[in-house]
């Protein structure tokens, strides 16, 4: 939820949160990083420990008000405001929220193309309702207008994350007891919230839902991917380089070791064809590809004692007598 009203502080709700975070991570195949740092950004500066109040902006100064962010050019009011709650129950509803639905669109997506889309929808989110704002001062001068009010939390994203979620879904969902289409369900939870919880800010949700359906059409309209997640990408490869570098120059990347030696980048051969076992035309004793003389009776690959030596009175028609074969075995193995 995205609230409008005033601020109340307790402990009792986190625990909760905590232990259903842990539980949800427990159970999950994977574990997105993504969806995890969001959650834990989000309970940090609620909390706002004495090390980082610093670092961290008084809620009186970034709640997100159209007026101020329009007249001042306020960006830390337009960016920031999504991430402070003004209650337990505010953060405990909109994390859950993020943990379901984070985890589904970061697997399926990938943390960073994940990490683009929260981004674009959070920009477009809050743009939508300034624009929202602005226009229903300017045609419509209502007593109580939309254009100066109050309002912070992560829900316009959660509601532009929902839109994005139940895009292509052809099933159906609960929301709050009654069933809708998934595709319908942002729009359903829009005025059973509204209707069921005072004081939420019925712009913010809409302007995340309306994100969410822009946010959809651009992609459809651009065959390629998200362009932030190309940002992404080349930000992870730039902090990766360092790494790799390291690794190449001291040589970190070992050998993989056998039981016939070491086998790694140095001295190998890439072209080399793997060695194919063979079998011996004297004894029909199969070797390993490896070795050129064969184990039981010490005839050459490739040759045969058998053609070479067919006048001699040591085979018959048929090949080597089992005088012979005995002989050799003897000769090789000293049994």
């Amino acid at each position: 939820m995205e609230a409008n009203t005033g601020r109340g502080i307790s402990r009792g709700m986190l625990p909760l949160l905590a232990l259903h975070t842990f539980t949800e991570y427990y159970r999950s195949d994977s574990k997105p990083p993504v969806t995890a740092a969001l959650i834990a950004a989000n309970t940090l500066i609620y909390l706002r420990p004495n090390f980082l109040r610093p670092l961290i902006p008084h809620i009186d100064h970034v709640w997100f008000n159209p007026h101020l962010i329009l007249k001042n050019k306020d960006l830390q009011r337009f960016f920031l405001s999504p991430f402070y709650h003004i209650g337990d129950s505010h953060l405990v509803y909109n994390m859950i929220s993020l943990l379901w639905k984070g985890i589904q669109l970061e697997n399926s997506m990938g943390s960073l193309e994940f990490a683009s889309t929260v981004a674009s929808l959070l920009a477009l989110s809050q743009s939508v309702t300034l624009i929202l704002s602005k226009s229903l001062l300017i045609f419509f001068d209502y007593e109580r207008s939309y254009y100066y009010e109050y309002s912070v939390g992560f829900s316009g994203v959660l509601f532009a994350m929902k839109v994005v979620l139940n895009s292509q879904s052809d099933n159906y969902t609960n929301v709050y007891g009654v069933l809708v289409p998934s595709r319908y369900a942002a729009w359903a939870e829009l005025f059973l919230i509204q209707m069921s919880v005072p004081g939420v800010s019925f712009i913010g949700h809409l302007s995340g839902i309306l994100a969410g359906l822009v946010y959809l059409r651009l992609r459809r309209n651009y065959s390629g991917s998200n362009p932030l997640s190309s940002i992404f990408k080349g930000f992870g490869s730039l902090l990766r380089w360092p790494v790799r570098f390291l690794g190449n120059l001291f040589g970190f990347r070992m050998g993989r070791i056998t039981g016939r030696g070491t086998v790694g980048r140095a001295g190998r051969n890439v072209n080399a064809r793997p060695a194919v076992d063979w079998r011996c035309q004297d004894c029909t004793y199969d070797n390993s590809g490896l070795l050129n003389v064969c184990e039981m009776c010490g005839t050459s690959r490739g040759s045969s004692s058998l053609q070479r030596d067919r006048r001699d009175s040591y085979y018959d028609s048929d090949g080597l007598s089992m005088d012979e074969l005995r002989r050799r075995r003897i000769e090789r193995f000293g049994r």
